[in-house]
């Protein structure tokens, strides 16, 4: 191709690996950890420590829905919710080497507007990050 020697290939930001939580220890440790409150959810966030052997460009996601919120539908349709604006925000505006929980609140998760509640985890992320320095 003509106009491109020597020109270097313009390579995309790193976007970090989103990974689930699952297992119970990985959620006791970020209910311990920093927590930010929003009119839709409950934000936990913690920084992983070096030695628990997970890689650091890995930011790991955690959904939780209790029998508080309702019925098995309603619980499945929060954390799908929670799911989708957890997808659109945290790649962006979530750091690596951090886990975060999102707890869903009764009535609010499931009826709160979509914006609203993007919006609530961006500012809910500004502060737990604020915070840690």
């Amino acid at each position: 191709m003509q106009g491109q020697e020597g020109s270097a290939a313009v390579m995309p930001p790193a976007v970090p690996v989103l990974s689930i939580l699952r297992k119970r220890a990985d959620f006791l440790r970020a209910s311990r950890a920093r927590r930010q409150g929003t009119a839709g959810f409950l934000l936990q966030a913690r920084r992983r420590d070096a030695s628990e052997g997970i890689d650091p460009s890995t930011l790991r996601i955690g959904y939780t829905c209790s029998k508080k919120l309702g019925n098995a539908v309603i619980r499945n349709r929060a954390k799908r919710r929670l799911r989708a604006i957890a997808r659109d925000v945290l790649p962006d505006h979530g750091r690596p080497g951090w886990d975060y929980v999102l707890v869903g609140r009764p009535d609010a998760t499931v009826a709160r507007d979509y914006t609203a509640m993007r919006a609530d985890l961006l500012r809910a992320l500004e502060k737990i990050h604020a915070g840690a320095g």
